[in-house]
């Protein structure tokens, strides 16, 4: 006869398997590489049919999917047949809510660097990624990470899409006919809002190089590019565009003088009555705490940055001198602070 399992594993068996998480994330990339997830079909496949079509070897396979099947992505039915759960769907690359590039940008070889020295990080309160890598993050990123520059780009990408979607159902865009995305990437968030209201003008604000390559839809040619304009600058040197809507979107995770600045900058050039609305990722009121809190501790690691908590953005907001009124969530990850450039 077995017994049912406790639903509250004793804690020497929670910590063992907490420090082995590696194995987990390492599975996850192996499965994203391998790219399982697109290979297995609706109906359920053996080990060996999934072996010959990956052109793995079967044993280790049916060992990387038994240890996936533990954390729910992919399941055994039986006979060794394996079926795709809500989870393994979301590696595949074609998924509408893909996660596979995410789960690579997570993996990359670079992070298994750094992460080793997250005491270091602790003590010092300071970025180690320069001392393993010889050069700042971003600059590795541009200038020497090869195949993990695209795999970011292509990350940062599909993230950027699935939640300028909810962004523009979340924003209400009465009264506004101007709006200005700073550090808005490629632009979808802009491109998303003009869809959304054929009445309004966006423009995109981003490094020159970021916005070289922006969305398709706003560069010349494109169906939203006379409503658009792309702007490069940095936001911390100067905003220089009047609207009545600024969107900063997951861009206040420097140091705190580098908010301060982008702020500044956005209230000296805002009129009177101007709405600002920033979006970020919260580490102490979200549903997904775990993964929030997670990504802190690597933008110490990598770049000296940090997530927010409702406090700290709050207070900064108000120091730049604005107006905050509601503080919602845009998503499971997502808060927005809704504030306005006092009259």
């Amino acid at each position: 006869m077995t017994t049912a399992r406790s639903t509250s594993p004793p804690a020497g068996m929670r910590l063992r398997e907490l420090v082995f998480g590696a194995a987990c994330a390492a599975a996850v990339r192996a499965a994203a590489q391998l790219r399982i997830a697109d290979t297995l079909q609706d109906a359920p496949a053996s080990t060996a049919e999934l072996a010959a079509a990956l052109k793995t070897e079967a044993r280790p396979l049916r060992r990387l999917l038994r240890t996936l099947s533990c954390y729910e992505i992919f399941a055994e039915t039986g006979n060794d047949q394996w079926v795709h759960t809500e989870m393994s769907r979301l590696l595949r690359e074609d998924a509408p809510n893909s996660l596979r590039y995410i789960s690579l940008w997570c993996t990359e070889p670079w992070t298994w660097e750094v992460w080793p020295r997250l005491d270091e990080a602790v003590r010092s309160g300071k970025k180690v990624f320069p001392d393993v890598f010889g050069k700042e993050f971003f600059d590795y990123l541009h200038d020497g990470a090869g195949a993990s520059a695209d795999v970011f780009s292509k990350a940062m990408t599909q993230s950027s899409k699935q939640s300028a979607e909810d962004l523009a159902a979340f924003v209400d865009l009465t009264g506004v006919s101007t709006v200005v995305d700073i550090g808005g990437g490629q632009g979808h968030v802009i491109a998303s809002l003009l869809e959304k209201d054929p009445t309004v003008r966006g423009t995109l604000l981003d490094l020159p190089k970021v916005v070289a390559n922006a969305d398709p839809r706003l560069r010349p040619g494109g169906a939203l590019a006379e409503r658009a304009q792309l702007l490069p600058g940095d936001c911390r040197d100067e905003v220089p565009v009047q609207a009545d809507l600024y969107i900063i979107k997951n861009m206040l995770e420097w140091d705190d003088q580098s908010t301060r600045m982008t702020l500044r900058n956005v209230m000296t050039a805002a009129r009177p009555g101007a709405r600002v609305i920033v979006i970020e990722n919260l580490v102490d009121d979200s549903p997904s705490m775990r993964f929030t809190t997670a990504m802190d501790l690597l933008l110490l690691l990598n770049v000296g940055g940090a997530k927010h908590s409702k406090g700290s953005m709050v207070k900064l907001m108000k120091e730049a001198g604005l107006e905050l009124g509601e503080i919602r969530p845009v998503n499971a990850y997502l808060h927005a602070f809704d504030a306005t450039v006092p009259v």
